[in-house]
């Protein structure tokens, strides 16, 4: 859990305090890591997490149901932050229109996502008996080092000041350390049963499931052949195999 929560915070402090640093001739380096990323987090959702759900609980109706739940709540969530979680940075400056409501439901959305999948990460008894947790936590970093350069990019034109950013940044980084901590602690504590953490499971996989496929779609926004992407795509599905394989 300690180990968890340390690199979880790293990872996201550092993706965020390098967005300083981002310039536009970089901004296609950053897509080219946001699509490996995407790719690793689809694969390791597919290979890992989902036959771990259905091989645990006997009512696969549930979990489906579950998976679907989450994929969509992923989709309300990205109403408030415009895809920062999966790395979008294109935000445009409309002067006072970006206003401390619209900051503040960025926040929280972007909090209640990264605490979510912070849970996954926590392994209680009830599943992940049979795997390491290696490559799930490279996959959920893999993932937020580009969510959290993307909220930089959209914290600065929220907030002028410097210090309102990496304070804000900071509780970004603090949310899925929370969220494993929460994860180890509510079955328990008995706030959660058995069939209640493998349902919450299943829902933040449908929250993967979303964020994953939402990167091949921006990725390739007219669907045209681009054999870059599919490169990096195979790269990041082949060495998410090999993480599985051999954690």
């Amino acid at each position: 859990m300690i180990v968890n929560s340390t690199v979880l915070f790293i990872s996201a402090l550092l993706g965020g305090l390098y967005a300083l640093r981002v310039t536009k001739t970089k901004e296609s380096q950053v897509k080219s890591v946001l699509v490996f990323a995407g790719s690793f987090l689809f694969s390791i959702t597919i290979i890992h997490i989902l036959p771990e759900l259905f091989e645990t609980h006997k009512n696969q109706f549930h979990i489906g149901l579950f998976i679907l739940g989450g994929f969509f709540f992923q989709q309300v969530l990205e109403y408030f932050t415009s895809g920062v979680e999966h790395g979008h940075m294109h935000v445009h400056n409309h002067g006072n229109e970006h206003s401390a409501w619209s900051g503040f439901s960025l926040m929280a959305a972007l909090c209640i996502h990264a605490f979510l999948e912070g849970t996954i990460l926590a392994h209680p008894g009830v599943i992940h008996d049979s795997h390491s947790q290696g490559s799930l936590l490279t996959g959920v970093v893999l993932h937020k080092i580009p969510a959290a350069l993307a909220l930089m990019t959209v914290l600065s034109c929220h907030y002028e000041k410097r210090q309102t950013q990496l304070i804000l940044l900071l509780i970004f980084a603090l949310a899925s350390p929370l969220g494993v901590v929460a994860g180890h602690w509510l079955s328990p504590m008995g706030l959660f049963s058995d069939h209640g953490m493998v349902m919450l499971f299943a829902f933040v996989a449908g929250n993967f499931l979303h964020i994953s496929t939402t990167i091949f779609i921006e990725s390739s926004p007219e669907h045209h052949w681009n054999s870059k992407k599919l490169i990096i795509s195979l790269l990041g599905a082949g060495l998410a195999i090999l993480a599985e394989a051999f954690y």
